[in-house]
């Protein structure tokens, strides 16, 4: 069963800086520290751009676990798509759209994915991959909306 959900931030930042932030390998890596996330392969520091890979292995529940995504559709500076190639999800799709108004910008996630774990696992998918996914996106966008703004 196919799990979604949104996360939205505002920032002050101009929507065409925070569209690169977002794909920056080099802030995911930052923003992502507490799950030691790495770099194995692909596009292995800057900004990964239309039809590129890049493969993390990171830490989660204990476990290291390997990704590889790949950057599926972009329009600069609206929006990009990114999906699981190879890794632990049966799929894994998140979309990043931003909008600029005259307060700043809007960036919103938009993540959908299902778990390898079948019909026992979609209680799984929903109380804790969910939540779990959710903190780690908007940890992330906190990171690159002000964090990095004041660095």
């Amino acid at each position: 069963m196919t799990v979604y959900f949104e996360c939205t931030t505002r920032t002050a930042l101009p929507a065409a800086e925070l569209f690169d932030r977002a794909r920056s390998i080099d802030a995911h890596k930052d923003s992502m520290a507490r799950s030691r996330e790495e770099v194995l392969g692909g596009v292995t520091s800057g900004l990964i751009s239309l039809g590129e890979d890049v493969t993390w292995r990171a830490w989660h529940f204990g476990v290291p676990l390997r990704m590889t995504s790949r950057i599926t559709e972009m329009e600069p500076p609206d929006y990009f798509i990114d999906e699981q190639v190879k890794g632990p999800f049966r799929r894994f799709r998140h979309v990043h759209e931003f909008s600029q108004d005259a307060a700043g910008s809007t960036m919103v996630d938009r993540i959908e994915f299902e778990a390898p774990f079948g019909v026992v696992g979609r209680l799984v998918e929903k109380l804790v991959l969910a939540r779990y996914l959710r903190e780690l996106i908007e940890t992330r966008n906190r990171y690159l909306a002000d964090e990095l703004a004041r660095g």
